[in-house]
C-alpha cells in the first residue's frame, strides 16, 4: 500500500515590528528559531506595504518548512489594544493609525492571532527563557529607540485598567529636556537610544565651542545625526565628550530605576536595547545612582542586569505571544 504523505509539523509564528525593522520567524518549540525573514518597517509609507511583507514572509516560512501555522503572536510598540489586537499609531509608527493586525492575519491565515505590547512581550520572553527565570516580581525596560517597561508582578505579566501599564517612558524627571514620548524632559528622553542622539548635538556644541577635541565633531559639522551607537563607538576609543554623554544617560536611567525600586519593589530588573550592547559601561553607574535615591531596603534586594536572550529578544518575545501569556 502506497504511505499517506505526512502531515505538516505545526509551527508558531511571530512578528516582531519595530520602528526600522520587521521580523517574521517560526519556530516548533519557543525560544528556538527555525528560520526568519526580516525587512524595514518604513512606517513612512504607512502600514499597507508592511503588511503585504508580513503575510508574503509568514507564506514563504509556512512553504520552505512544510509547515501550518499553529498560532501567530505580535509584539509591537503601544500604544494598541492587546485584546481587540489594533495598533494605535505608536510613536515610532506614527502612520500605523488602528491598524487591526489581529483581524487581517486572523482572516488571513485561519488561526488565533495575539497582539501585545512589545514591553510586556519582552519582559514575559526574559521571564520564561532569560535573565528573569525564577523571579516572582520583575521589571523589564526595552531601552531601545524608546523606553517602555514590562511588569511582572507575584509572577503574572500585570497589564493595568486599560493596558497602559508600564509607561515609565512618559514620566517626567525633569522640567525641560530632550524630548521622548511627546514630552521634553521625560524618561524616555533623557534614557533612550531615541534620547541620546538629542543629548549629545548639545554636548558636542557645546565642547566645540569650548574647542574641546571630540570623534563626534565631523558628524556634528556635516549635520548628520549622531546616534547611540556612533556615542558608544566614540567611548569606547576614550573620547571624552562621548564618555559623559553615556554618564547622562546613566544618571537618568538610574533615577528611573530608583522610581521603580520604590513602587514596584521587584527583584530584578532586566534592561534590553542599549544595555545589552554597552554593558556595565552603562549599567554600573545607573546601579550607583539608584542605591542612593531608592530606599535602601528595595534597592538591596534589586539586581539589575542586562537582557539574556540579546538581539534574539524581540524574536522570542513574539513568539511567546503566540504562545500565549
Amino acid at each position: 500500500m502506497r504511505s499517506l504523505p505526512a502531515m505538516p509539523k505545526r509551527a508558531l509564528v511571530g512578528i516582531d515590528i519595530g520602528g526600522t525593522k520587521t521580523a517574521v520567524v517560526v519556530s516548533l518549540k519557543a525560544p528556538t528559531v527555525l528560520d526568519r525573514i526580516e525587512f524595514p518597517t518604513k512606517p513612512a509609507n504607512g502600514p499597507e506595504p508592511a503588511l503585504r511583507l508580513i503575510k508574503g514572509g509568514i507564506r514563504d516560512l509556512l512553504v520552505r518548512h512544510r509547515l501550518k501555522a499553529a498560532a501567530i503572536g505580535v509584539s509591537c510598540g503601544g500604544p494598541l489594544d492587546h485584546v481587540k489586537g489594533i495598533i494605535q499609531a505608536p510613536p515610532n509608527l506614527s502612520t500605523w493609525v488602528d491598524v487591526p493586525i489581529k483581524a487581517i492575519l486572523q482572516n488571513e491565515f485561519g488561526v488565533t492571532c495575539r497582539v501585545e505590547n512589545d514591553a510586556n512581550a519582552g519582559a514575559v520572553a526574559e521571564h520564561r527563557f532569560g535573565a528573569g527565570q525564577g523571579c516572582r516580581n520583575m521589571v523589564f525596560l526595552t531601552m531601545g529607540t524608546g523606553l517602555g517597561a514590562g511588569i511582572i508582578a507575584d509572577g503574572r505579566l500585570y497589564h493595568g485598567t486599560n493596558d497602559f501599564a508600564g509607561e515609565i517612558g512618559h514620566v517626567r524627571l525633569t522640567r525641560t529636556g530632550p524630548v521622548g514620548y511627546h514630552k521634553a524632559g521625560s524618561v524616555e528622553g533623557w534614557a533612550s537610544g531615541g534620547g541620546m542622539p538629542q543629548i549629545a548635538q548639545k554636548a558636542v556644541s557645546a565642547a566645540l565651542k569650548r574647542r574641546e577635541p571630540t570623534l563626534l565633531a565631523s558628524q556634528f559639522r556635516q549635520g548628520r545625526a549622531i546616534t547611540a551607537r556612533d556615542v558608544a563607538a566614540a567611548a569606547k576609543k576614550g573620547d571624552a565628550v562621548a564618555s559623559r554623554i553615556l554618564g547622562i544617560t546613566a544618571r537618568r536611567l538610574g533615577e528611573t530605576l530608583a522610581i521603580l525600586v520604590d513602587i514596584l519593589n521587584p527583584e530584578k530588573i532586566v534592561i534590553g536595547g542599549l544595555a545589552m550592547r554597552l554593558g556595565d559601561t552603562l549599567l554600573e553607574p545607573a546601579r550607583q545612582v539608584m542605591r542612593r535615591e531608592a530606599l535602601p531596603q528595595s534597592a538591596a534586594v534589586c539586581q539589575v542586569v542586562a537582557a539574556a536572550l540579546n538581539e534574539r529578544i524581540g524574536d522570542v518575545a513574539a513568539l511567546c505571544v503566540a504562545m500565549g501569556f
